[in-house]
């Protein structure tokens, strides 16, 4: 689940913009996430591999979003 959004990044200026926190297509944001279990998991840059996630709609099972763990 989405907690919160922190900020979206604009990807003309690469600004962080704090006051929208509606997420669209293609966009970059800084989010909060909360899960059911506690999951295992690195930064991105120590490991490519577990420190990436998709993020699936659990009513469709389509994949709705891709990030990197900071």
């Amino acid at each position: 689940m989405i907690k919160d959004v922190k900020y979206k990044v604009n990807i003309d200026t690469l600004d962080k913009n704090y006051d929208d926190k509606g997420i669209g297509l293609n966009d970059i944001a800084c989010i909060t996430i909360r899960t059911t279990k506690p999951l295992f998991y690195d930064s991105y840059r120590q490991n490519r591999v577990t420190g990436s996630l998709i993020i699936i709609d659990e009513a469709t099972n389509i994949t709705v979003g891709a990030g990197m763990i900071l």
